[in-house]
């Protein structure tokens, strides 16, 4: 066994401690904003998580919340009296706003404003807090009784989360109401088929994208009426998951709004687990899932230049045990630190659950403890990296360039079902991905509505696309597309265009179009005969290849993918004169840290080794190993002590505690260490 010298952290000759701060030494003149973390409660020790900025939840706090009584301004003061830069989060489709729905603040109750089913049964969110449906109304208050106050509290800052409507919704009263204002004729019920869904689910999307823009819109206004610029994001879900989980929500289209800064992508484990298809088999990938949200979340933002936080949690909604949370962290972490442009970080919602709380000690056992020691000084191990994490123009490594195109409309087919067609658990999207994906290669995304930036496809070599599973909401998304591949680029169609919604009342079908399908208008633009039949086809510099197949049955059967994979490899080895590798791992530098994932269900069952000496980050004893062996199906962080910046100089490279002037209590040294 080797030694070495390297630089070790002791507080209080306890390297274990979860935490460790001193909050009247915090810099309080510091403005930095890349960490935050979501809080409806006061500042206390056990959730002092040292990111930059606490987001105060809810000007009356979170509904879930157990315990309530210090008042928004109180619960704002205790955070920054130790230094924390405020900021302020609530809900836009569901929120503590009891007050709203029972009278109290307008002398008229507002329960019909609730989402309801086709059954009649509102869908609540916690007790006599529905999802809500919102009207002129309710964004009226919304802005009187919770913007203008954490405004004149001091506030600069917004974060209106999950603009939410559920796809089962849409028989409330008050959908009924906005039905026939925005439409101009009375309201259809959805599940009687494709043209109502369709246009139901439009309707969804349009009421909570006009929700942010007058909601933000008015935040503005009121914050520079008192000297102030106040910024507005939105905390939302990826369009992968909201798709699977049968929910509409704006997503892309918010890139039009000028009054929206940026966002949070919401992607955790409990998002991650859902189920998808595979080679045959249903199953959870949490990695390979969040891989693709993340990806979403930075192609529909990146093109804007808007602010993303990429947020994780090392628990979730759901009571699962903390070996699983554990595991499924290091899925969700990783996976979000492959997209090395993004470095500003959500580090968790909601602390007081994750540090007070009581689950499982193990899958099936009945006794429920506290945060495990090592998971929790893990953690705050993590925490600390992101702290730390530098955005890096470096690449994830493998072939580059191939990209699945996605758009709102995604939303729109997912419920009700009809006509008999199914695309189970959004196997549409998955089969154009994970084919590629599980072998290896970074695949990206790109959105419909945004093809108009040129970022949106620079970096693309090969376009994978259906309309199986949405629709365009426009004529000239297909214009910017065919001046792509006129260019050069490649661009794979799969779809036999026979679900139910190529019929919809919709643009290509109407006025002087007659297109029987909205790819026949795609094709005709890049002089392809309408319903064209399997095969390659030439326009300008680039080439088009239509399969006729839904990409669902490239995953619902085993080998189902042979033949996509022969056509893209192909093409794309075409096109960029490289070959199209395949392997089992993803890897990216960043700075001093390594960063892998070794994909499972692969060919290729071997592990990945990573030479060191490095620190293994997922390890709470911080060890420092000769060499990290990962296996398939598992994840690493490491910080490489080769890429040490100034390693003469004394300093902190991995801790669960926080940092702080005050030095008499934090002793620095040289020792040596045991390298594994």
């Amino acid at each position: 066994m080797k030694k070495t010298t390297i630089l070790l952290c002791c507080v209080l000759a306890a390297g274990s401690f979860l935490y460790m701060t001193w909050p009247d030494e915090r810099e309080k003149t510091k403005k930095r904003e890349k960490t935050s973390f979501q809080t409806s409660q006061h500042w206390k020790p056990v959730t002092d998580v040292q990111a930059d900025i606490a987001m105060v939840y809810g000007v009356g706090g979170n509904p879930s919340d157990k315990r309530k009584g210090k008042s928004f301004e109180e619960r704002v003061q205790s955070w920054r009296e130790r230094g924390y830069t405020t900021h302020f989060m609530t809900g836009i489709a569901w929120g503590e706003y009891q007050d709203y729905f029972t009278g109290e603040w307008d002398g008229q109750g507002h329960l019909d404003e609730g989402q309801v089913e086709q059954n009649g049964d509102t869908i609540w969110h916690g007790h006599m807090v529905p999802y809500i449906v919102p009207t002129d109304n309710y964004l009226k208050y919304i802005k009187e009784k919770h913007v203008k106050r954490v405004i004149d509290a001091g506030i600069d800052a917004i974060y209106m989360e999950e603009p939410e409507f559920w796809a089962r919704a849409g028989y409330s009263e008050a959908f009924k109401r906005e039905w026939q204002k925005y439409y101009g004729f009375p309201w259809r019920p959805q599940h009687e088929s494709p043209e109502n869904t369709y246009l139901s689910n439009k309707l969804k999307y349009q009421l909570y994208y006009n929700a942010l823009k007058e909601v933000f819109t008015y935040a503005k206004a009121y914050g520079k009426s008192k000297g102030m610029d106040v910024r507005c994001y939105v905390p939302t879900h990826s369009l992968v998951n909201y798709s699977q989980w049968q929910i509409v929500s704006p997503e892309a289209s918010l890139a039009s709004l000028d009054c929206v800064d940026g966002y949070i992508a919401q992607v955790w484990t409990g998002t991650s687990r859902e189920p998808n298809y595979f080679n045959g088999k249903e199953k959870e990938r949490v990695f390979e899932t969040a891989f693709l949200e993340y990806g979403a979340m930075e192609s529909m933002t990146a093109p804007t230049g808007r602010k993303l936080f990429f947020l994780t949690d090392p628990i979730e909604d759901r009571a699962r045990d903390w070996i699983d949370y554990k595991n499924n962290y290091e899925a969700t972490f990783t996976a979000q630190l492959l997209y090395p442009h993004i470095a500003n970080y959500e580090v968790m919602p909601w602390p007081d659950r994750i540090y007070e709380g009581l689950y499982p000690i193990s899958k099936g056992s009945k006794e429920k403890a506290k945060i495990p020691r090592h998971y929790s000084t893990q953690m705050q191990v993590m925490i600390n990296t992101l702290n730390n994490m530098p955005a890096s123009g470096n690449k994830v490594s493998g072939s580059s360039g191939i990209s699945v195109l996605m758009a709102n409309s995604l939303m729109f087919q997912r419920f009700p079902t009809h006509n008999g067609y199914e695309d189970p658990q959004l196997a549409n999207l998955y089969g154009q991905a994970l084919p590629f994906l599980k072998r290896g290669v970074p695949v990206k995304t790109a959105h419909l509505e945004n093809v108009s930036y040129k970022e949106t496809l620079k970096d693309t070599k090969v376009l994978l696309m259906t309309y199986s599973n949405m629709k365009p909401m426009a004529a000239e998304g297909h214009v910017y597309i065919a001046e792509w591949v006129k260019e050069g680029g490649v661009l794979i169609y799969s779809g036999r265009d026979e679900d139910p919604y190529q019929t919809v009342q919709e643009w290509w079908n109407t006025g002087k179009n007659h297109y029987q399908r909205p790819s026949d208008h795609l094709f005709q633009q890049m002089g392809i005969a309408a319903g064209a039949p399997d095969g390659q086809y030439t326009y300008g510099k680039g080439r088009v290849a239509i399969l006729r197949k839904d990409p669902k049955e490239y995953v619902l059967t085993e080998g189902g993918d042979k033949k996509f994979i022969q056509v893209v490899k192909a093409l794309y080895e075409q096109k960029s004169a490289e070959k199209l590798i395949f392997k089992n791992q993803l890897y990216v530098q960043r700075g001093p840290y390594d960063i892998a994932a070794v994909l499972d269900e692969n060919d290729d069952a071997s592990p990945f080794a990573i030479e060191g000496p490095v620190i293994d980050l997922y390890d709470p004893e911080l060890p420092v190993l000769r060499q990290k062996i990962v296996p398939p199906g598992r994840q690493a962080l490491l910080y490489r002590l080769d890429r040490v910046e100034e390693p003469s100089k004394p300093q902190v490279l991995a801790s669960a505690c926080g940092s702080t002037t005050r030095t008499s209590a934090q002793i620095v040294m040289h020792l040596p260490v045991e390298v594994r």
